[in-house]
């Protein structure tokens, strides 16, 4: 069985890649299991800090890698808090400010004008200086509720309502979630990619 590593100590994260490529005779395993630091986020788009992970966790294993970077873009904040959404409080990885922070920035803004979707894309490199890389993308579109509704997911999934849903990400069953979501999306796009190659 070949491996892949993923730029990412998360471990929900690792179980979705597993699934997702098992099929393939694929083991993914995590780059915190090898020693391998994470890398500095220093691109200015999602693909660049995507890229980024991917080389490093190549780079320091040797091993093909996949990167993920993932955001929530709100329309009104022109962006924001995009690249920074996981320590958008200024703290890396504190939901709860993160939110709070949110919500104060959009205060008293109309619902016509709370238009936001959370993206994911997705790097998978063969080796570091792989210059085709695979590249996938999932956006998932909605808007910024004014209070945070359910206790299921994470980040700002309780404060997000999906578009032809009443209930929030936080509120919907994780399958269904894991289906609908910007992650789900990449990785079943990255999963038809990869059948592409192997057909």
């Amino acid at each position: 069985m070949s491996r892949i590593v993923l730029a990412s100590s998360n471990r929900g994260k690792l179980a979705e890649f597993n699934h997702l490529f098992a099929d393939g005779g694929f083991e993914v395993i995590t780059q915190g299991s090898l020693g391998v630091e994470d890398a500095e986020e220093t691109g200015l788009t999602f693909v660049e800090n995507a890229l980024l992970k991917a080389r490093n966790a190549a780079q320091a294993t040797g091993l093909p890698a996949l990167g993920d970077d993932s955001g929530l873009c709100v329309d009104h904040l022109r962006g924001a808090p995009g690249l920074y959404s996981a320590r958008y409080s200024g703290v890396h990885g504190d939901a709860a400010a993160n939110n709070a922070k949110l919500l104060c920035e959009m205060e008293g803004v109309p619902t016509e004008q709370r238009e936001a979707f959370f993206i994911c894309v997705l790097v998978l490199v063969r080796h570091a200086d792989d210059p085709a890389p695979l590249i996938a993308e999932g956006r998932w579109h909605g808007r910024v509720l004014t209070e945070q509704r359910g206790t299921q997911g994470f980040g700002y999934d309780p404060l997000f309502l999906p578009h032809g849903h009443t209930s929030s990400a936080a509120e919907l069953e994780p399958a269904v979630k894991n289906r609908l979501s910007h992650r789900g999306q990449a990785l079943t796009a990255l999963h038809a990619r990869l059948a592409e190659l192997h057909a």
